[in-house]
C-alpha cells in the first residue's frame, strides 16, 4: 500500500518537473543549449536523482531536450531542418484541433475561451512578453484539451515547446508571430460551431508563424576569414591554437553553435509557483 502511494507521488513529481521545464521554455526563460545537471535539479526539486532522469528521459523522448554522453542534457536546439518539421505537423494537427473544438462548441465557456483572450490582451497592454508567449502557446493547449483527445493533447505541449524554441533561435522579427486578431477570429467561429472555417483559420495562423521565422538553410559557409569578409587570400598571422586553413594559412575562427553550459546554468525560477 506504502509503496503503491509512493509510485504514485513520485509520477506526480515527475511530471511537475517536466510542467516547470517546460513552462520555461515556452516563456523563453530557458534557452536553446541550456544545460539542465541533475544535481541542481534535484536539489530545487527536493528529490532524488533518479526522479530528475526519469522526467528528463521523458522530456528526452519528446525532442524538448538532447541527452549527450559524457556532457549531459541540454535544453533542445531544433535546426531549421526541425524547424520545419515541427510547422508541418502543426499545419496538419492544428486545424483538426480547432474543427474538433467546434463541434465542441457547447463547452466553450467551461474551458473559458473568452477569459483566455481577455489575459493575452492584458499582457499586450503590460507589454508582458513573457506571459504573453505562455499565454499564446497555453491557448493552443487548451484547444486540443477541449478537442477531448488526449494523443492531440501531448503532441499540442511537445510541438509548442519546440516552436518557443525555434523562434528563440530563428525569428526573424519586425511583426508579431501571434497576431492579436487570429485567436479571436478562431474562437469566434469555434463559438459559432463552425467546424470548416475553424480549421482555415487555424491553417492561417500558423502560417502566420511560419512566416516570421527564417527557415531557408543558410549558404555555405566561408572556408576563410578572406572569403568571409569579400578580400582577397593573402598570407595570414597565425594565432596560436588557432588551425590554418589547408590552402592558405588563413583562418576563420568559429563559435560553439550552442552554449555548453559546463560552467553557467539557468535556473529560470522553476520553483516560481504558477497561479
Amino acid at each position: 500500500m506504502t509503496r503503491d502511494g509512493s509510485g504514485a507521488s513520485r509520477g506526480r513529481t515527475e511530471e511537475l518537473i517536466r510542467t516547470r521545464i517546460l513552462e520555461a521554455i515556452l516563456e523563453r526563460r530557458l534557452p536553446p543549449g541550456e544545460k539542465l545537471t541533475e544535481e541542481r535539479l534535484a536539489e530545487l526539486f527536493g528529490v532524488s536523482r533518479t526522479v530528475v532522469r526519469q522526467a528528463l528521459a521523458r522530456l528526452a523522448q519528446d525532442g524538448v531536450v538532447e541527452q549527450q554522453p559524457n556532457r549531459g542534457t541540454f535544453v533542445a536546439a531544433p535546426s531549421r531542418a526541425d524547424a520545419r518539421h515541427v510547422i508541418a505537423a502543426r499545419t496538419v494537427v492544428e486545424p483538426a484541433i480547432a474543427a474538433a473544438a467546434a463541434h465542441n462548441c457547447a463547452c466553450c465557456a467551461e474551458f473559458g475561451l473568452r477569459r483566455h483572450l481577455e489575459l493575452e490582451n492584458a499582457a499586450r497592454r503590460l507589454s508582458d512578453r513573457a506571459a504573453l508567449v505562455r499565454l499564446t502557446g497555453e491557448f493552443h493547449v487548451t484547444l486540443a484539451r477541449m478537442a477531448g483527445n488526449p494523443v492531440f493533447l501531448r503532441l499540442l505541449a511537445e510541438l509548442q515547446a519546440l516552436t518557443s524554441l525555434a523562434i528563440l533561435l530563428y525569428a526573424r522579427g519586425g511583426h508579431e508571430s501571434c497576431p492579436p486578431q487570429d485567436h479571436e477570429l478562431i474562437v469566434n467561429a469555434i463559438e459559432r460551431g463552425e467546424a470548416e472555417e475553424a480549421a482555415r483559420l487555424m491553417r492561417a495562423h500558423i502560417g502566420h508563424v511560419a512566416a516570421d521565422l527564417d527557415l531557408d538553410e543558410p549558404p555555405e559557409r566561408p572556408a576563410s576569414l578572406a572569403d568571409a569578409l569579400g578580400l582577397p587570400r593573402r598570407g595570414a598571422v597565425r594565432r596560436r591554437g588557432a588551425e590554418p586553413n589547408a590552402e592558405n594559412g588563413d583562418t576563420l575562427l568559429r563559435a560553439p553553435l550552442a552554449p555548453s553550459g559546463e560552467d553557467s546554468e539557468t535556473e529560470a525560477d522553476l520553483r516560481a509557483p504558477r497561479d
